[in-house]
């Protein structure tokens, strides 16, 4: 079975499912793109990074500026005023903003409006808003998710692929009237989709909703909460059956985000998960652990690399593309990485792990907390396609709150910029994209590039199976998805896509039995 694509974003990336009994029974994730990045910045200047990497995402690019210029900073041991930090901070937050709309509209919930659904009661509303270009809400959304970049291009003079975040600060010093426009885009985006469309209510009212119990209160409220398209989202998947599947490997790991803007002005890299306001670490499905970049592993033994099998920290990584890639099953078949914690193995990123990690109660005053995703989870008993969608539709808000305080908080009398003085040593930064848990690791010589790594969102949960044998996050979320009708297996595309993987990908179908190809399927 072949489907094409399912990621809807960019790249390519192969899923092979074996089906037995109407069922998945196991899964390969092959990203088959060679992007090279780490490869092209070996012995350039450390500022390229600041150029090259936000160019590895047509849509998440401040992440890996972010990351890049966190990394300089740490390397270079810079101060970063409280300024650059909001500034920022701010750029990634409206990126991340728009990417909720878009991400949701245009790349998932399309597929709700599959003929798989029309014997249900609510299929004909969902094809009405949902449909692809016709459809009342997906052109809203669409349409008005480029309204927070607005302000990223005051920050940056343009969006996407601007590097106005730079080690020691930013390339800008907005003004009362930047400001003041920047408050009036948000308020745009608040007063023109997300109150009376996406929520059907005020963000003061659903920010009440502290438990499922709260959530589910709150749809019976009123009419107008049930028939926002929130509402009508969640009522439509459990009518579809959208939290009965994608379970995945059941570890949640996030880096945490946004430094706070008194707490790492003199950014280092063990400092930094204590600085972040959207808390950082790992949720194993009943404690929650610190996340350590000391603790990250990549192992290649069943990519396409020639760099041995062991698990290698990055810093001691050097990329070795192999010239031949054929698909092994049993051996080497994706570009990706397996990417482990030394001691809970491979773990899922993303709004369901940031979500979960927020309920983490051992944390700063000043710090998120947010324990609502966590009490879905727990009613719903675990992991699913459509608590993925709700944990990232959750965050919609707390987001657009944060943009709101840094734009309070810039002292426009004060620095945006302090210059470094160091070129040589070794840095990290990290953040989290709207699809999860990204970071760069850099090691600066005579003023060269000597090392260069990024692990992205998509390599964690793309990633192929491990030295041990374990399955990748997505390999393990594709296992048990019932499969209604093996010639359109929207179900499959329902896995991938909560993901969000960075990735346009393709599905192959086998007989388990038989090993016969079941079909060959494909959809724009």
């Amino acid at each position: 079975m072949n489907i094409s694509p399912v990621g809807r974003v960019e790249g390519d990336l192969d899923v092979r499912v074996e089906i037995a009994d109407g069922h998945v029974v196991d899964a390969w994730t092959q990203a088959e793109m060679f992007r090279g990045f780490e490869i092209l910045l070996r012995g350039k200047d450390p500022q390229a990074g600041l150029v090259v990497t936000p160019r590895a995402c047509g849509i998440c690019g401040a992440s890996h500026l972010t990351c890049a210029a966190w990394a300089l900073d740490t390397a270079f041991r810079t101060h970063v005023p409280r300024n650059a930090i909001l500034a920022r901070n701010l750029g990634q937050l409206v990126e991340s903003i728009q990417s909720i709309p878009r991400y949701f509209y245009g790349l998932f919930a399309i597929d709700l409006t599959n003929s798989r659904y029309r014997s249900h009661k609510l299929y004909g509303e969902v094809v009405k808003r949902f449909s692809a270009f016709t459809g009342t809400s997906y052109e809203l959304g669409v349409t008005i998710s480029g309204k927070p970049v607005e302000i990223y291009a005051l920050l940056g003079g343009q969006w996407p692929h601007s590097s106005y975040m730079v080690p020691g600060g930013v390339m800008c010093s907005p003004t009362l009237t930047d400001v003041t426009r920047a408050w009036a885009i948000l308020e745009y985006f608040r007063k023109n989709w997300i109150e009376p469309c996406w929520l059907g209510c005020s963000m003061e009212r659903y920010e009440e909703i502290k438990t499922y119990d709260d959530f589910l209160g709150w749809l019976d409220e009123k009419p107008q909460h049930k028939n926002s398209d929130l509402g009508l989202y969640w009522t439509a998947g459990l009518e579809f059956g959208l939290h009965r599947y994608g379970q995945g490997v059941g570890k949640y790991a996030t880096w945490g985000y946004l430094p706070h803007e008194d707490h790492y002005q003199d950014p280092t890299i063990d400092a930094r998960a204590e600085a972040v306001i959207m808390q950082s670490g790992i949720f194993d499905g009943e404690k929650h652990h610190p996340m350590r970049q000391s603790r990250v592993r990549e192992n290649t033994s069943r990519a396409w690399y020639n760099e041995g099998a062991g698990d290698v920290h990055p810093y001691d990584r050097t990329t070795r593309p192999a010239q031949k890639n054929d698909h092994d099953f049993d051996g080497q078949y994706s570009w990706s990485t397996a990417v482990t914690d030394v001691d809970l193995g491979r773990c899922e990123v993303g709004p369901l792990a940031r979500q979960l990690v927020a309920a983490n109660p051992a944390h700063e005053a000043w710090q998120h907390e947010d324990g609502f995703i966590l009490s879905a989870w727990r009613a719903l008993g675990g992991a699913s396609v459509h608590l993925r969608q709700l944990a990232r539709l959750h965050e919609l808000v707390k987001l657009y709150r944060q943009a709101e305080r840094c734009l309070r908080e810039l002292r426009l009398d004060e620095p945006f910029y302090q210059k470094p003085t160091a070129r040589d040593g070794r840095g990290w930064g990290a953040t989290e994209a709207a699809r999860g848990a990204l970071c760069h690791w850099i090691e600066v010589k005579d003023a060269k590039i000597e090392n260069y790594q990024i692990i992205a969102p998509t390599t964690w949960n793309v990633g192929p199976r491990d030295g041990k044998g374990a399955r990748g996050p997505i390999e393990e979320a594709l296992v048990g998805t019932p499969i209604a009708d093996k010639s359109d297996p929207v179900e499959v595309g329902h896995v991938a896509r909560s993901f969000d993987s960075c990735l346009v990908c393709t599905v192959h179908a086998y007989d388990a039995k038989t090993g016969e190809q079941l079909a060959k399927f494909r959809t724009a």
